[in-house]
Formats: C-alpha cells, sequence, structure tokens
C-alpha cells in the first residue's frame, strides 16, 4: 500500500502565500486576521474556520478547486460543488450562446487544463487535419495545435505562437497550480520546431499577435478572446473559459464566411438526399 502524506491546512495556506509572494502581515491584515493567528494557523498551532479559510483564500486569490483541498485539509467539508458543464443551468445556457452567436466564426470551451469541452461547428471543422489519435477524448486543445501530428503542419508562424502558447502555461501553472499543467508544459516545449518556419507576424506598434493557418483555401489569420465566468461559486465554472477566434483581417473574415456556407449548402444537400433523415 502505498503511503500518501496528508498535508495540513497551514502547510496550504503558507504555500499560496508565498505563491503570491505576500507577507503575513499583510494578508492578515487584508483578510482581518491578527498576523499573530496567521502564524499560528501556518504552523498548525490553531485550525482556521471555514469563514478564516475563505477570507484568506479570496486575498490570495486561490481557485475553487485549491479551496475545496484547504476546507478539506482542515476537517471540513469542500464547499464547493463540481458539476458537468452540462449541469450548470443559466451559466450553461449563456456557454451555448456564446458558441452558437459567435458562428460563423470558430469559439470552443476549454478548461484550466486547456480540454475541450464544447465547440461550434467552425471550431470541430478547425480540427478536420488534426490526426486521430489526438482527438480522443479528453481532447487537449493545445497538444492538438502544437503536437507535430496536429495543427502544427499548417501553423505559419509556429515557432512564434509556440513561445505565446508556452508563457500562457507558465501563467496558468502559476496562477493555479492545477495538477497536469507542469507535464503539459514539459510535454509542449518538448515538440521539435518545424525547420522551415522562420514567419514571424506583426510590428511592434500591433495590439495583438494573429495565428497564421495555411489551408487548403488560403492562408487564414485569427486573433482570439477569452470569456470566463466572474463571481464563480462552482468549480466548473470558476475553471471553463470561452475561446472566441476572430478574423485578424479582410481576407480572413471573407474566408471563414465562405467555408460557413459551404458547410451550410452541404448539410442542406445531404438533409435533402434519398433516405435522409431529420430530427
Amino acid at each position: 500500500m502505498t503511503h500518501v502524506e496528508e498535508i495540513s491546512v497551514g502547510r496550504l495556506v503558507r504555500e499560496w502565500r508565498e505563491r503570491r509572494c505576500r507577507s503575513q502581515l499583510d494578508v492578515a491584515v487584508a483578510a482581518d486576521l491578527s498576523a499573530r493567528h496567521l502564524s499560528f494557523v501556518e504552523t498548525g498551532r490553531s485550525r482556521p474556520s471555514p469563514d478564516v479559510i475563505e477570507r484568506l483564500c479570496e486575498e490570495l486569490e486561490v481557485p475553487l478547486r485549491e479551496r475545496n483541498r484547504l476546507h478539506l485539509a482542515a476537517g471540513f467539508a469542500p464547499p464547493h460543488p463540481e458539476r458537468p458543464l452540462a449541469d450548470i443551468g443559466e451559466a450553461g445556457a449563456a456557454v451555448e450562446a456564446l458558441l452558437a452567436g459567435h458562428e460563423p466564426y470558430p469559439a470552443m470551451v476549454v478548461n484550466v487544463r486547456w480540454e475541450l469541452l464544447a465547440g461550434n461547428r467552425p471550431a470541430w471543422a478547425a480540427f478536420g487535419d488534426v490526426a486521430p489519435s489526438l482527438l480522443e477524448p479528453p481532447v487537449n486543445v493545445l497538444r492538438s495545435t502544437l503536437h507535430p501530428d496536429g495543427l502544427a503542419r499548417q501553423l505559419g508562424n509556429y515557432s512564434q505562437w509556440r513561445s505565446h502558447v508556452l508563457r500562457r502555461v507558465r501563467r496558468q501553472l502559476d496562477r493555479t497550480a492545477a495538477p497536469g499543467l507542469a507535464e503539459l508544459l514539459a510535454e509542449l516545449a518538448a515538440y521539435p520546431v518545424p525547420a522551415d518556419n522562420d514567419v514571424v507576424l506583426g510590428e511592434p506598434g500591433d495590439p495583438v499577435i494573429p495565428m497564421l493557418l495555411r489551408t487548403a483555401h488560403g492562408p487564414m489569420r485569427l486573433l482570439y478572446t477569452l470569456t470566463v465566468f466572474g463571481a464563480a461559486r462552482d468549480v466548473t465554472t470558476d475553471e471553463i473559459a470561452v475561446e472566441s477566434f476572430f478574423p485578424a483581417d479582410a481576407v480572413s473574415r471573407k474566408l471563414l464566411h465562405e467555408l460557413a456556407a459551404d458547410a451550410a449548402a452541404d448539410t442542406a444537400a445531404d438533409a435533402a438526399s434519398p433516405g435522409s433523415t431529420s430530427r
């Protein structure tokens, strides 16, 4: 039997305080505690109440999944539930509205480890040239993008986009300490950079760096935005983000609209063909 070390709530509080580069006095004052009380919590001489745990977590910006871990370490039930994406009520309806309303541009829902939870039709179409092995659940969007058998073959500015992606994962790891992110970062960093990839997009004064995709219909430049829930109380809503892609130029905008029109025509033709069924 493998022995699993139990980590005290005080040690977890200290780790998060040090991760945020905050002093005991600073955190104690901000959380309306005495520095002595916080010191006792961190050294295990005092067990914090659920209210104190939440106040410390709020001040240290601890993600809800990790907050549950602190409560468990203190001997309390975790207060923040984790529901499937399909079971988060109006929050889920808001996500569906974002995905549908963003068409004909791609949009997808990812969790804290960039695992694909949902996507609209243009988003799924974007993975058409990805190797089937990379599309087995759970699909990792960053792996499918940078892997040699993924979209890497189409990325015109691979080195530039790779650097951006690695910075994103490092920031995410530092902010959330989510399990699996360190391994994902090491994996992505180990992928080979295509020898013929030397395109660098953008000028120093440009607001964003676009992603350049070489498609069978021509080059497509995309930029993206992130949408997250504010005031989340559920682990799922705290961890998910909607990544919405937009055309970065007029040529890409025209191409995306043409591809959407072609897909709609194909769908209509399939529905009208003999033997088709409608639901």
